[in-house]
């Protein structure tokens, strides 16, 4: 019987392991963590992630052939394929602060295998790292090996959120990178063989070490290009009385380009886009490669321009100012369906709102009012780094109100913004909201998801993005 063990139950590990799993009864899954809570969640009926599709995966195996556990050691050292998704933030401090992954946790990970390991073993990354960190790893386990033979691969993850359990049955593609020796190959083909029990051969790549941690890298930056590239035409949009879903619509007509990623909005989020790209950039300085790297940095660039241009909107329409005004923000996670808010877009446009001292009440259905308050308290990169090095009880920000309900939100609001695109959100009795709110009442749509005519008619002033501008919104200032 196969046994294979991850290191990190997060939003990787987790689903990624259940499925195979589910998937290849003959093999033993452990998902080892050292975090108590969150293994104690993995084993609860609460999982500590909320992924459309996962709860019924886990119960169907746990118990059976996948477990989850905190003896980290001993299941390393019974496991003859390793997976590793530990995190791999985004250093705050020292050489590439602010640009390069700090590898603190994939090293401390692989030295530990070092230690616990008897037999021959199979690590496969499976966290996003940069390009030659596997050289990095097999010197650790090479110089600490004591006769034992460690075969390294690369085998990033192409999840996406709100759909990874099922990206995780029809991948698009699943991409192994080994070494080009007989003991790289057989260690691929040992990977291959799991992934053969449900996903098509042909779908099946298998690369040099390199590419593989490369490829992951480049489709990220490639994604969040599309967005910052729609999300750049769609302030000139603005300035021209163009509309920005019938340009979107209209490119994404043309085969070679597709339509999919070109939804204009305040920004994207989430744990990868901006984190990859930074580590891209820096992997770039460092060989020495500038105008790569300054080309890279230009897709963050617009991203951020897209916020704060996003809350100039909303500051600049209420007569410049929302000092003492309550804003009802709408949805708080990155995206819809998932509870994620990791680099979420509506961190930094609370902030600016904040930074304005706007009094702000905030509803989302899947994230609680502790995590809203950490976002709001934390510094830039400290989300990715371990629950423990963070700030214990976070101050809560005191303008800020997490409530339960989206009318509990609006009402006595000034404005109302639309940071997730929840589809609750569309069919909100939006009559009921303009009756509770102070008049102007304002919908700044973020998302693009309300029908703006029928809001008008209603009596809002509405700003969506990219979309012609309201009489009202016109004479004011697009950038502070």
């Amino acid at each position: 019987m196969v046994k294979v063990c991850c290191i990190g139950a997060g939003y990787v590990g987790g689903p990624t392991m259940a499925v195979i799993a589910l998937k290849c009864p003959a093999i033993e899954v452990v998902v080892v963590d050292i975090s108590k809570p969150r293994i104690e969640a993995w084993n609860s009926d609460q999982l500590p992630i909320y992924e459309p599709g996962l709860d019924d995966v886990v119960k169907q195996c746990r118990g059976r052939n996948l477990f989850f556990s905190t003896d980290v050691e001993k299941h390393v050292a019974e496991a003859d394929i390793i997976f590793v998704s530990v995190n791999t933030p985004t250093k705050t401090r020292g050489l590439g602060a602010g640009k390069a992954a700090d590898l603190t946790y994939w090293e401390s990970a692989a030295r530990m295998i070092a230690d616990v390991s008897k037999s021959d073993k199979i690590v496969v990354e499976k966290s996003t790292v940069p390009v030659k960190t596997a050289e990095a790893i097999e010197k650790i386990l090479t110089h600490n090996s004591k006769g034992i033979n460690y075969q390294i691969l690369s085998n990033p993850e192409f999840l996406a959120e709100g759909t990874a359990i099922e990206d995780l049955f029809k991948p698009d593609r699943v991409l192994i990178g080994g070494r080009e020796t007989p003991e790289g190959m057989k260690a691929v083909q040992a990977l291959k063989d799991v992934y053969a029990h449900w996903v098509p051969e042909d779908r099946i790549l298998t690369t040099n070490l390199w590419s593989a941690e490369l490829s992951k890298l480049a489709a990220n930056a490639f994604l969040a290009q599309r967005i910052s590239s729609v999300n750049a035409i769609s302030a000139l949009c603005e300035a021209t009385g163009a509309n920005v879903s019938e340009v979107a619509y209209a490119v994404g007509k043309d085969s070679r380009i597709g339509p999919k990623f070109l939804n204009a909005s305040v920004g994207f989020g989430g744990s990868c886009f901006q984190k990859d790209i930074l580590n891209l950039v820096y992997i770039c300085e460092c060989n020495g490669l500038p105008e790569v790297a300054n080309y890279w940095k230009q897709v963050i660039k617009i991203n951020d321009y897209q916020k704060s241009r996003f809350v100039n909107r909303v500051v600049s329409s209420m007569f410049n100012t929302v000092s003492g005004k309550k804003i009802a923000v709408l949805g708080f996670a990155f995206k819809k369906d998932t509870g994620d808010t990791r680099e979420t877009p509506a961190i930094d446009v609370c902030k600016g709102l904040l930074g304005d001292k706007a009094q702000i009440s905030i509803y989302d259905p899947q994230v609680t009012e502790d995590q809203i308050q950490r976002d709001l308290a934390m510094n830039k990169f400290d989300w990715d780094h371990p629950m423990h090095l963070q700030p214990t009880s976070p101050s809560a920000v005191k303008q800020v109100s997490v409530v339960w309900d989206a009318y509990e939100a609006t009402k006595g609001a000034h404005g109302l913004c639309i940071l997730t695109e929840w589809d609750e959100f569309k069919t909100l009795d939006y009559q009921k909201i303009f009756d509770n709110m102070q008049k102007p009442a304002f919908v700044f749509d973020g998302r693009n998801i309300v029908d703006g005519e029928k809001l008008r008619e209603i009596g809002f002033i509405v700003y969506s993005i990219g979309k012609p501008l309201d009489a009202w919104l016109k004479d004011m200032p697009a950038v502070a």
